[in-house]
């Protein structure tokens, strides 16, 4: 095999390496980590859960940056390009920044099989652990206990909503779940939880190891009007907080998680209320409840289970009147698409959709089957001319777009790829024309 010499080319060689796509063992990828020495000696923010994850992040780096600290950040999925998935004093870095790093892994590894996501982890934490930065903020993937991120101690770790998803690997409730995630928590260091019912076992693992919880409720929490929040934790209080720029109705939620961590570590990295206020009014996140104004209005949510769909379902309920609202959907078959279809299905006046490429997506014409189904159960002919099925997520907005007047509202959620699918050449500007 030729040597990879884009990070492309480097993509497709993690694609090929392990013969599936997830193993949920640490010992690989740990003995890879200390061959490359891979260390931090700046605070680690670890951040786990099943939905909010990704606003969480971003409010760590925005409130960071603010701050003055050189903030780098790894995330995923990425919506478009795999660059997405790091950045640091708040730029995405470059492709080829990135290619060192794989050929540090690979040089590393040996014999020793990593999946995609293993691989592309360690050269993310390896570019992260030299790029000079006083603040590093890592998502967590699927679970924690056995996610790559786990080999990172973290100083201090978030864990934001727990909800049922990924069940074939976490466990079939959220006390599975919680248990799995929590064991990113690390002995004598804060764990603090944002999910204002947290499970029991998150609770006593972070008993069982010595960390220091804080529970959403009791160690921290948040009050607020129309105009402006305040946060409060353990002796400090913030007043006159705007509104984060992330829209939703879990925004305040995330927000104070992220406001706790560094509470939790003012010691190390101190805030001043004015770094706050302009991280939360500069933050961006693509993909989450994210509007792009045009004729129709268009949403963008990567929600994907049936906690965040509800919570997307309220936040379009509360954005006002629209005469009709259509729906581009694609999803991944192993989600619980009953449970996503039923929460939008009092919304949606029709569906628009689409494959996507890969192996594990729910195909367009088995969507198209549960969401007839669910119609008719709820009004007996109701799925007629109302259900269409598209090759892909651009093809599903164009003929969504044919359908729709002006003063409509188009919705595409369901998965990053069908997200990504549509900011493929960046954001659409849509502009309708008027139905006779």
């Amino acid at each position: 095999m030729s040597t990879p010499v884009t990070l492309d080319d480097w993509l497709a060689h993690c694609e090929r390496l392990h013969p599936v796509g997830i193993d949920m063992t640490l010992e690989r990828v740990r003995a890879v980590k200390d061959r490359l020495g891979i260390a931090f000696d700046v605070p680690v923010i670890s951040v786990a859960g099943t939905n909010g994850k990704g606003s969480t992040c971003a409010m760590l780096e925005a409130i960071g940056h603010q701050a003055g600290y050189k903030v780098g950040l790894y995330s995923k999925p990425h919506l478009v390009h795999f660059e997405e998935r790091c950045r640091i004093g708040g730029e995405t870095v470059h492709a080829d920044v990135l290619v060192p790093h794989f050929a540090a892994v690979e040089a590393a590894r040996g014999d020793i099989t990593l999946t995609y996501f293993e691989f592309t982890t360690l050269a993310i934490l390896r570019a992260l652990s030299q790029a000079g930065c006083d603040l590093v903020v890592l998502e967590v993937g699927l679970g924690g206990r056995l996610d790559a991120v786990n080999i990172i101690d973290a100083d201090c770790v978030v864990l934001t909503s727990i909800d049922i998803d990924h069940v074939d690997w976490l466990g079939p409730d959220r006390e599975s779940i919680g248990r799995e995630k929590a064991h990113i928590a690390r002995p004598g260091r804060p764990l603090v939880v944002g999910d204002p019912v947290a499970p029991q076992s998150v609770i006593d693992h972070a008993a069982a190891i010595g960390a220091d919880l804080w529970l959403f409720g009791r160690d921290f929490n948040y009050s607020g009007d129309r105009q402006q929040w305040g946060f409060s934790a353990r002796g400090r209080r913030l007043h006159a907080l705007g509104y984060p720029a992330l829209r939703g109705a879990n925004q305040l939620l995330n927000a104070a998680g992220a406001l706790a961590a560094f509470e939790s570590l003012r010691d190390r990295l101190p805030l001043t209320a004015q770094a706050v206020r302009n991280g939360l009014a500069t933050v961006e996140l693509p993909g989450r409840f994210q509007i792009i104004p045009g004729q129709p209005a268009l949403v963008l949510d990567v929600a994907h289970n049936p906690h965040s769909v509800a919570a997307l379902a309220l936040n379009l309920d509360q954005m006002g009147f629209f005469p009709r609202t259509v729906a581009v959907f694609g999803a991944m078959h192993d989600k619980d698409l009953d449970g996503v279809v039923e929460r939008l299905l009092p919304l949606v006046d029709a569906w628009y959709l689409t494959d996507l490429p890969l192996p594990r997506a729910a195909t367009a014409a088995d969507l198209a089957t549960r969401i007839a189904a669910r119609m008719e159960a709820r009004k007996p002919g109701s799925s007629a001319g109302a259900i269409h099925t598209h090759a892909n997520p651009r093809e599903a907005l164009s003929q969504a777009l044919a359908g729709v007047d002006p003063a409509d509202r188009i919705v595409v959620f369901g998965s990053f790829y069908t997200v990504g699918g549509v900011l493929k050449d960046g954001p659409p500007r849509l502009a309708a024309k008027h139905l006779a």
